[in-house]
């Protein structure tokens, strides 16, 4: 009776743990985990039109990743599949790449602390580079 009821609880535990998928992380840290160091392209794509824009100049990659890197990304309650994304970026280390949407890394959807969609909107509608 008491292993069972071990069991049942470690097994609970387990799953619970196995539902969050992480843990509130920065957006340099998820990168950086990637092995993504030294940022030398940025590719921004709009998932409503499909266009992207795609970054080379060191010091706009800067600047855009000065305004995402310390954004905290928090896994939410509901894992559940959803379609659509608003904004894809990939972040490039010569052949090295990270990719995410603005609520999904990873397989595991989060929200954004602050939120990120108006802060990627505004730079990608006011960068200065060709679409694609």
């Amino acid at each position: 009776m008491k292993k069972s009821l071990f069991l049942t609880l470690l097994l609970s535990i387990i799953l619970v743990s196995a539902c969050t998928n992480g843990k509130t992380k920065s957006l340099e840290e998820f990168y950086k985990d990637a092995k993504i160091e030294n940022v030398d392209k940025v590719i921004i794509q709009d998932g409503s039109t499909g266009a992207s824009k795609t970054i080379t100049k060191q010091e706009q990659i800067d600047e855009f990743l000065s305004l995402i890197k310390d954004i905290e990304f928090t896994p939410q309650d509901s894992q559940e599949k959803r379609a659509g994304w608003r904004y894809g970026v990939a972040l490039f280390d010569g052949e090295r790449e990270f990719k995410f949407t603005l609520s999904e890394i990873s397989n595991t959807y989060y929200d954004s602390n602050p939120d990120i969609h108006p802060i990627v909107d505004d730079f990608y509608k006011n960068l200065d580079v060709q679409e694609e």
